[in-house]
This record gives structure tokens, sequence and C-alpha cells, in this order.
């Protein structure tokens, strides 16, 4: 019996082994759907969490592995590092001359200098703990007011600190801040729709089989989301907030933007309601591979304002680990994979 056994056990870590590689070796090229391409932009940008354009050629990008924000110029491929010596960037907002970076645990703020890099660093808050997550994105409101993402400490636990599992509002200038919104476990991106509000990520808990799936909610100040409460038999718990939309559960939906309208990808047509796209990194916690994908988000206003109903389907796969994601003034959208050296992609109409 135990003769059998140990083939089965290699067999199985051997399937496991391979499914952690297979985002990074499988040698897949990015596919879309019909009447789009996908090309590749640059290669080298080390571990993109994020991309923010600061003018129309020139793209802004975190690089975790690097430690840096890195400024890449589309037209010449010039790199610059504008800042260096970072704890895992993984966000970052402009508001003029003021740029706010996210780090594990901290968010600050610098003065862009003429030359484009940041200085004058400003510490509005840190002692943020991180664990299984940590700190991501900050986004500027149109009120002034900073809106950052806090993952969760662990897979399933009640935080000692409130500001875990949560998104977070920051005074920008003087980096008081509170809870905003409890109960999400690790939402990476969010968006501002102007008209409705703010839209974010958020993904769930590992090792329940088909729950949860991942979400995509719509904002309420002062609303709970469900984690760690959800289960299996209490999807939504009494009391916390629905998602407007799901996925593939533990595929990890990550970055988040909104199509402009002069964007040739597909997309509602404003009397109907608007359309996000998003990044699916894919999962270690699943025996085969899923995700690695680029979602279609229509998103539906409902009879009742705030409410929404969505349609989402799979616009490109086999499409690596893509993570951050941002769409061009002009209509092109762009999105990076992170790990296997950091790769930048557009996507456009053919």
């Amino acid at each position: 019996m135990r003769r059998h056994a140990f083939p089965v056990v290699m067999l199985l870590i051997t399937l496991l082994f391979t499914r952690q590689l297979y985002p990074y070796v499988s040698g897949s090229e990015p596919t879309v759907v019909d009447g789009y391409v996908v090309d590749e932009v640059a290669s080298g940008l080390g571990g993109p969490t994020c991309l923010v354009w600061s003018d129309e050629t020139t793209l802004l990008v975190c690089d975790r592995d690097g430690e840096q924000i890195l400024s890449l110029n589309l037209l010449t491929d010039e790199r610059t590092s504008v800042l260096s010596g970072l704890d895992r960037p993984h966000g970052l907002a402009l508001d003029g001359q003021t740029a706010y970076v996210s780090e594990a645990g901290a968010l600050s703020s610098y003065t862009v200098e003429e030359d484009g890099t940041f200085a004058n660093r400003t510490v509005l808050v840190e002692g943020i703990p991180f664990r299984n997550h940590q700190t991501n994105a900050v986004t500027l409101l149109p009120n002034g007011t900073l809106l950052w993402h806090s993952g969760s400490t662990c897979n399933i636990c009640d935080e000692n600190d409130p500001r875990n599992a949560a998104l977070l509002w920051v005074n920008a200038s003087t980096g008081e801040h509170g809870v905003l919104a409890s109960g999400v476990r690790n939402s990476f991106d969010g968006v501002w729709v102007g008209g409705h509000g703010y839209f974010f990520t958020d993904n769930g808990r590992d090792w329940e089989g088909d729950h949860p799936p991942e979400e995509l909610n719509h904002l309420k100040p002062g609303a709970s989301y469900g984690w760690p409460d959800d289960d299996p038999e209490h999807p939504v718990p009494e009391g916390s907030e629905a998602p407007i939309g799901t996925w593939t559960p533990h595929t990890s939906m990550n970055g988040i933007d909104l199509r402009p309208p002069t964007s040739a990808l597909p997309g509602l047509d404003p009397s109907e309601g608007f359309t996000l796209y998003a990044t699916v990194y894919g999962s270690w916690n699943t025996l085969l591979p899923q995700g690695h994908e680029i979602l279609r988000i229509d998103v539906h206003p409902g009879d009742q304002e705030g409410t929404y109903t969505t349609d989402i389907s799979r616009f490109a796969w086999d499409a690596g680990t893509p993570l951050p994601l941002v769409f061009h003034p002009d209509g092109t959208l762009y999105y990076a994979t992170f790990g296997n050296g950091g790769s930048l992609y557009s996507i456009t109409a053919v």
C-alpha cells in the first residue's frame, strides 16, 4: 500500500509545482477576442504593481521587485527611477506636483520636481500591520480625500487593527485617517466613476473550494463587505453589502479601470451604463490553471439609486500574470504582468 502511495504523492507534488510555474513558463501568447490585438510594448520592468500616466507619453510604474517608482517613456523606451528605496510599493496617485505613494504599511506624499523625480517625503500614515496582504492602491477622490486599500493580515481571522481588511480615508494634507469600509479582505484596486461613485475589486479567502468568488463592489461609506464572517452557508452575512459582480473563485481579480469614451474597445453606450476592464492574475489555490485574463465588465445602473448589475466576460486570456491595468487618454488599454521580468502590453483595435 505504501509503495503505491509514494508515486501518487510525487505525482501530486509535480502537478502542484507545474501549476505554480505554468503562468511563467507556458510560452502562451496573449489571446484577445476577434477584432483586437495584443502587443508587447516593453519588458524588464521588474515587478509592476501600478501604472499611472504622468503625461501622454510617460507611464509611471510601481516596481515592487526594484523597490522603486520607474518612469517609462513609451516613445523612446527611456527608463528613469524617480523614487527608490521603497518597501514593496503598490500604489501611486498624482495631484499636480504632489505624488502619493503606498508602500507596505505606509502612505507618504512627495513633491514632484521639475526633472520628474520625487523629493521631500512627508509620511502621512505608517504602522499599519502587514503579513498575508499589505496596503495596495491609493486613489485621489474628487473631494481631495485619499482612498487607500488595506489588506488583511491573514486568510481568515479577527483583525487586531481595524485598519486592516478595509478601505481607508486619508486627509491628503494632515494624514488624519479612518475606516471608510470594513470587511474588505484584500482589495487591490478601485476606480472612481463620475455620477456613480467608487468601484473596487476584492479577493476572498482561500482553501474553501468554490467559495467565495472574487468580487466587484460598489463603495457605500460605513458599510461592511462581509469578511471574515462570510462562509459557504452565509456568503453575504446579514448586515453586509453584496458584490455587484463576481468571478471565478480564488483567481485574484486585481487592477481595474474605466473604459473612456475615446476607446475603440467594446463597451456600453452611456445611455445603458458604463464599462470597466479588470485583470485576473490567476491562482495558486487551484489544481488546474485558472485566471490569467483581462475581463470586460458592463455595469448597468438599477432602478433604485446606488444599485447595479453586471455582465462580465473574458476579453483576453493566456495573459500570463496580469496585475496593474490602465487606459491611455486615447483609449488604448495597457496592462503589465508581474514576475518573469515584468512586461507591459497594449490592446488596440485591429
